[in-house]
């Protein structure tokens, strides 16, 4: 069995022992009371002011207007087709020709109508000198009131046939029955024509309609004259002006909607029969209205909301700029147009609103104004 140890090793190790959990204790205490506040302190650090794009809310006078869909339709526009039948015999005109009212258009041989009409008028010469003779005699009593009568039911059936020739003559030359632009012809030289077969299509592109409806809510805000505003997919940088032409005085009960047709000059032609339109019916302006950028309302499931800033005034960043805090308010938002959008409640004229930066922000955060400006106003598209 060994010697149990010395009092001196004892107390050696003791003392080891003793060094160890002191500087244990020490260590635990320098990084409790030293390292972990400082980490601390560095981590909940208050982040510099970002920078952000800003807006003053302004007091404007809002435009209003009812938008909505509509289709173009021409104010005469028709289907040129023979009256009678025939072969085409003359072809006057070409696809997409300008033609004036009057003009001939396509010719159908009417070479027996013509004999015809020769015929009747041969009938009518001698019936109107039978007539004559007959006159005289009678006159001196060689002749009786009735042969009178007869040649000149002769000479009047004669006459009738004439105006019956001339009168399908003239319907087998097919004419313009207004100013307009033709369309594709449909036809060719030589070809046997039914009454009703398309010869091509005659369309007025000088005055356009275009129809639309509105909901009846809206009804007491029209008015014929009010001037309405168009855009087509086929020019969409500019903006067509027109006016109400008509109003219809029934409200369709299956849709609860009013038909309304627009009318717009078209002396260049550009617009077309059958193109979709986008629609702006004019209403009179809203006096002050407090109007934002768009980009400065943030859409969310929980409502539209802006961020305001409100100056600290014994506040400023590293670099001398006044220091602002965002707040972020819920708006009530009302039309939009050209880029701005009416703010109905939340914010005040001469209020500072954020633009641009939003994504790095939340409520309270502090914030400088951005020297850049990469919001800009939108371009202004040209009316006509």
């Amino acid at each position: 069995m060994p010697p149990p140890p010395g009092w001196g090793r004892r107390i050696f190790w003791f003392l080891f022992v003793l060094v160890i959990a002191a500087l244990l204790a020490g260590a635990a205490a320098y990084y409790e009371y030293v390292v972990k506040p400082a980490f601390m302190a560095q981590f909940f650090k208050a982040p510099p002011p970002s920078p952000v794009e800003t807006a003053i809310a302004a007091t404007e006078d809002m435009p209003r207007a009812f938008e909505t869909i509509g289709t173009m339709m021409a104010a005469h526009q028709v289907t040129v087709a023979p009256e009678l039948e025939g072969r085409v015999e003359k072809i006057n005109f070409e696809s997409g020709q300008q033609v004036k009212a009057g003009d001939v258009l396509v010719q159908l041989d009417a070479s027996t109508q013509r004999a015809d009409l020769a015929t009747y008028q041969a009938q009518a010469r001698l019936a109107s000198a039978n007539l004559a003779r007959t006159k005289d005699l009678a006159a001196k009593q060689y002749s009786t009131k009735q042969s009178v009568d007869q040649l000149q039911s002769e000479l009047d059936q004669a006459r009738a046939g004439i105006a019956k020739s001339q009168a399908i003559i003239d319907r087998m030359v097919v004419k313009a029955p207004f100013a307009g632009t033709l369309g594709i012809r449909q036809v060719n030289l030589g070809q046997y024509l039914s009454p009703g077969t398309m010869i091509v299509t005659l369309t007025d592109l000088e005055t356009l309609f275009v129809d639309f409806t509105l909901p009846e809510q809206d009804r007491a805000q029209l008015s014929i004259d009010q001037p309405v505003e168009f855009r087509v997919d086929a020019f969409p940088d500019r903006v067509f002006q027109g006016e109400i032409a008509a109003i219809d005085p029934q409200v369709d009960p299956s849709m609860r909607a009013v038909k309304v047709r627009a009318a717009l000059g078209n002396t260049d032609h550009k617009l077309q029969p059958g193109m979709y339109a986008r629609i702006r019916v004019i209403l009179p302006e809203q006096p002050n209205v407090v109007m934002i950028p768009e980009p400065a309302v943030d859409y969310t499931v929980y409502g539209e909301s802006v961020y305001r800033l409100t100056l600290l005034p014994d506040k400023k960043d590293p670099d001398g700029k006044p220091v602002y805090k965002a707040e972020q308010t819920f708006v009530t938002v009302g039309a939009r147009f050209d880029g701005k959008v009416a703010v109905l409640k939340g914010v005040n004229n001469g209020d500072i609103v954020v633009v641009g930066g939003q994504l790095k922000l939340h409520n309270g955060a502090e914030v400088i104004l951005s020297e850049q400006k990469s919001l800009q106003n939108p371009v202004e598209v040209p009316k006509e």
